[in-house]
């Protein structure tokens, strides 16, 4: 026998073993039978093609196992079980398994009922299937979809098939049909035409963006697999690519019966609402009869779906089958090896499940003791302090450090993300809080980018001393120079809720970080985008600023993580007092008499801020940081500055 003959008769078989009635159907999948025991994966066997010869002594075995193509994998579902199969970015098939527990028993039972309850539940486990498969690879390392985003989505998505699919139909029949077209009956048969012709356009149309077409490959690896599976073959590669990509308890064929059987429903409920129970024939009308009726007829479209499968193959059932068969041509696509080996995972999955009840589920989830002891021996190795790996997980996980012993599994997403924050922290040296986008300070959250600083905890002192001071006057008027991200003056606010602060920044981009700081405060009333005092009227009780003070020639001896801090937010000019100098000559004009000034210098600055504040400053306080040196100045400004400035 030539090629060509063991191609076109292995082509026949496949086509006659899926035209076998099958005693399961449903969207997709059926929950109410139990599932045959199937052959093991054979691995030596996967390479081995289908011949005329083996296939012709197969037996035919109908599966109550169904399925649905997700992102990147394939969700199959057997009677008590339902296997998740995706594959990962690094090519690791991902399995994430569990039991059913079926609902409804009795009433599944009803005929046009059960056909709603499976829709129904149908609907909702493909949804979560969804969810979950865009956990694994949808997830962007910086920003993860959380269940909410996923779950409005999904819910604006059926809002959207409402509209395309009954509302827009609806509305062409209203505007264009009812002014030509005597005949109710008519009308909504040319509103049913309408709405198969948009079904067939959507499906046309998405088929040609990438990452539905991806999904559509991925429809295709389910069925090969079911009709493999049916034909009796052992689940390989092979068998399986050999296998026909169309399966007559597809959802396509089930879609298609809706919108069939939804022509002859709408008409008929059109006509009784409009011709005999006279209730009109306004829009709002008609589309709640469309929406309240839509679930009736799911149940009757799976009760044809279902009784053709039982039906006997001749040409009265294909004539009734083919035109369902014929969609699939839009939403499935001839899949690659590797999906076909993603697809066979799921479904050997749910097999080995309902054969063992006993056989423990899987989980995408991973193991959090393990990612921890990985990533901590990947920091140390690289000079930088373990303790970084718990406060990434703890930013990833939204727990404190002294919580982290109590997580046993993180989610796919959670673990990815603290391997990306903490392979970038090796990579780039960029220091931890800019990764984060955020730091602690004084008991806060603070949001951080790179056109800011990171506060340190001498900045708290600072803070400190402006809140203390602050406290013993009435309704203080305070501003903020050199705000950076504006962690001083939230600080204060939160401690003083009567304060009044203004924050200045020269940096356009730093105040950016500071308005998102502040946006919740209301008691924050300006924000100066001068250089330091410039262009800014009024007078404050208190003035405080954290101000570039390194000298330019010290720069280079800072750590390599403090030079990616903003070069204009350290460097204080060839002494590092050229800021200090402009702010305390300035700040008398601006105080009123008694007003506080507060500012943070460097380590070896003491004597040189001391001696520039005497001139308009008295009660001049030196506070010292965590290492003893003077870190912090405290001011108060003489009553005669004013008149001596003048």
């Amino acid at each position: 026998m030539s090629e060509k003959d063991i191609k076109l008769e292995c082509a026949a078989q496949t086509d006659a073993a899926e035209m076998q009635p099958s005693v399961s159907v449903g969207f997709g999948k059926d929950t109410t039978l139990d599932a045959p025991s199937a052959p093991p994966v054979s691995e030596a066997r996967a390479a081995a093609p289908i011949t005329p010869a083996n296939v012709k002594n197969t037996r035919v075995r109908p599966t109550s196992i169904g399925g649905q193509a997700v992102m990147e994998g394939v969700m199959m579902m057997g009677p008590s079980s339902v296997a998740l199969a995706v594959r990962a970015e690094n090519g690791d098939i991902l399995l994430d398994t569990h039991r059913t527990n079926p609902k409804y028993k009795r009433l599944r039972k009803i005929p046009v009922l059960r056909g709603i309850i499976n829709f129904v539940i149908s609907m909702i486990t493909g949804m979560k299937t969804i969810m979950k498969s865009a956990e694994v690879v949808g997830a962007d390392d910086e920003e993860e979809l959380g269940k909410g985003s996923l779950t409005l989505a999904l819910l604006v998505g059926v809002l959207l098939a409402v509209g395309l699919f009954i509302g827009l139909p609806l509305l062409i029949k209203q505007l264009v049909f009812d002014r030509f077209i005597e005949s109710n009956l008519l009308r909504s048969l040319a509103e049913g035409g309408v709405r198969l012709g948009i079904f067939i356009a959507y499906l046309a149309l998405t088929s040609f963006m990438k990452d539905i077409r991806r999904t559509f490959m991925y429809h295709g690896a389910e069925h090969k697999t079911i009709n493999c599976f049916e034909k009796g073959l052992d689940l390989t590669v092979a068998n399986v690519r050999a296998s026909s990509k169309v399966h007559s308890r597809c959802g396509t064929t089930f879609l298609f019966f809706v919108v069939m059987i939804s022509i002859l429903v709408f008409m008929l409920t059109g006509w009784l609402a409009a011709d005999v129970l006279h209730w009109g024939n306004d829009w709002y009308i008609l589309l709640a009869i469309r929406l309240v009726m839509l679930p009736f007829v799911a149940g009757v479209s799976y009760e044809v779906l279902k009784l053709l499968a039982m039906l006997p193959d001749n040409v009265f059932t294909y004539i009734l089958k083919a035109p369902g068969l014929a969609m699939q041509a839009l939403t499935t696509r001839q899949p690659d090896d590797k999906m076909i080996e993603v697809a066979i995972a799921a479904f050997s999955a749910v097999i080995e499940l309902e054969k063992d009840k006993l056989l423990p589920v899987k989980t995408f989830d991973k193991d959090f003791k393990t990612c921890r002891a990985d990533m901590t021996a990947k920091v140390t190795a690289a000079g930088i302090e373990a303790a970084e790996v718990d406060w990434i997980a703890c930013k990833i996980l939204s727990r404190r450090r002294g919580e982290l012993a109590l997580v046993d599994t993180v989610t796919q997403p959670q673990e990815r993300r603290i391997r990306s924050i903490t392979d970038k922290r090796i990579e780039t040296g960029l220091p931890l809080a800019y990764l984060l986008k955020e730091t602690e300070f004084y008991g806060m959250r603070i949001m951080l980018d790179q056109n800011v600083l990171i506060p340190r905890p001498e900045t708290e002192l600072l803070a400190e001393q402006v809140i203390t001071n602050a406290k013993k006057l009435y309704n203080p008027k305070i501003l903020d120079l050199c705000t950076g991200s504006g962690c001083i003056a939230l600080a204060v606010v939160k401690s003083v809720p009567k304060c009044k602060v203004d924050v200045s920044d020269v940096s356009a981009a730093a105040l950016n970080v500071a308005r998102q700081n502040l946006r919740h405060i209301p008691n924050a009333r300006h924000i100066f985008l001068t250089d330091l005092f410039n262009g800014i009227n009024g007078k404050y009780d208190v003035i405080v600023a954290n101000p570039p003070y390194i000298s330019t020639g010290d720069l280079r001896y800072l750590q390599s993580e403090v030079k990616k801090e903003p070069v204009r937010a350290l460097d204080g000019g060839a002494d590092g007092l050229d800021v200090i100098r402009r702010i305390i000559a300035e700040a008398p004009r601006m105080l009123f008499d008694g007003g506080t000034l507060l500012l943070e210098i460097g380590f070896d600055q003491s004597d040189a801020v001391k001696e520039l504040l005497q001139k308009d400053f008295c009660d001049i306080k030196a506070v010292k940081d965590y290492d003893g040196a003077d870190r912090i100045f405290v001011a108060v400004k003489k009553a005669v500055a004013e008149l001596t400035l003048k």
